[in-house]
């Protein structure tokens, strides 16, 4: 497509591209600049992806987009005996994607998406808790580090009325372990408090290298790995984790996005999670709820 220039693109099933943002914004977009072309993204639900907020987003600006969305019953040129036959023996999931068309988690999800919801913060509209004189913030930083591929990631949360919220989030693509060494620091001069460092492999040189900030080293067994991540779910289920829409640069024209992560991460398929693990360790010291994370204190008047 590169080198032509197009009145009107249509860019069928779009939900079941993997690298749909890319090229719908770094492609597509530019063969319609010249011409100040049509954009027409027609496809079948596909879980709460890129599409689902793309066309949230359309749907929030009618001037400019035109959303529409369909039950495949009302259309005439579908054999009605054919899809008696699949609401007869498809899930429910399955019969509301597919056939009424709606967004609907794929199953699987370690946070479903209604929770994800709920943990996002409107930045148009986010009002700080106000803190007394006395009251100091408290921050807990979970850092995720490399492995081959995927990056390091640092999340720092805030506590207040016994609500976590995301304050910091630092993601580096970057091996050397100098740079991330030099990031945690100063991540945590910014933001004083506890620190949780996965341990795995040679995580330990890291943790023993900041053995002076006194972090916390956890080791991802499958079984501790499974129990951050629950515990990461208990957090959203329960309402006491907010975050903003965290969007950062990925080369070549991507954008990663926290909330793309966490919708996509699945029990089955989470080793590129490297955010959502960064924000499990965050919430690993708050896991027993009914022991108090700051320690009394005692002071006179």
């Amino acid at each position: 497509m590169l080198g032509h220039d197009y009145d009107y693109f249509i860019f069928d099933e779009v939900a079941f591209e993997d690298e749909a943002e890319y090229v719908v914004n770094e492609v597509v977009k530019m063969r319609l600049a010249d011409r100040m072309g049509k954009l027409d993204l027609v496809s079948t639900p596909n879980g709460r992806n890129w599409f689902y907020k793309k066309m949230l987003d359309m749907k929030g600006r009618p001037r400019e987009a035109y959303v529409q969305s369909g039950d495949s019953r009302e259309n005439k040129y579908i054999s009605e005996e054919y899809l008696q036959i699949q609401l007869k023996y498809l899930s429910e999931k399955r019969v509301a994607q597919n056939i009424k068309g709606m967004f609907i988690d794929s199953g699987g999800e370690i946070i479903p998406g209604r929770y994800i919801d709920a943990a996002l913060l409107d930045d148009t509209n986010v009002v700080d808790s106000v803190l007394s004189k006395r009251e100091r913030p408290y921050y807990i930083s979970g850092w995720d580090l490399a492995r081959k591929k995927t990056a390091t990631v640092g999340i720092t949360v805030s506590l207040s009325n016994d609500t976590a919220r995301i304050v910091k989030l630092n993601r580096i693509r970057k091996w050397d372990w100098n740079i991330i060494l030099e990031a945690i620091r100063k991540q945590q001069s910014a933001y004083p408090g506890r620190l949780v460092i996965d341990a795995t492999g040679l995580g330990d040189v890291v943790v023993s290298q900041l053995s002076d900030l006194n972090p916390e080293a956890v080791i991802f067994t499958p079984k501790v790995k499974a129990e951050l991540l629950t515990n990461l779910e208990i957090f959203h289920n329960m309402e006491k984790i907010k975050y903003s829409r965290w969007e950062l640069p990925d080369g070549e024209g991507r954008v990663w996005s926290l909330e793309d992560e966490l919708r996509s991460a699945r029990w089955d398929d989470n080793n590129s999670c490297d955010a959502v693990m960064a924000l499990a360790l965050a919430l690993w010291p708050l896991r027993r709820p009914n022991r108090p994370v700051i320690a009394p204190r005692i002071g006179s008047v």
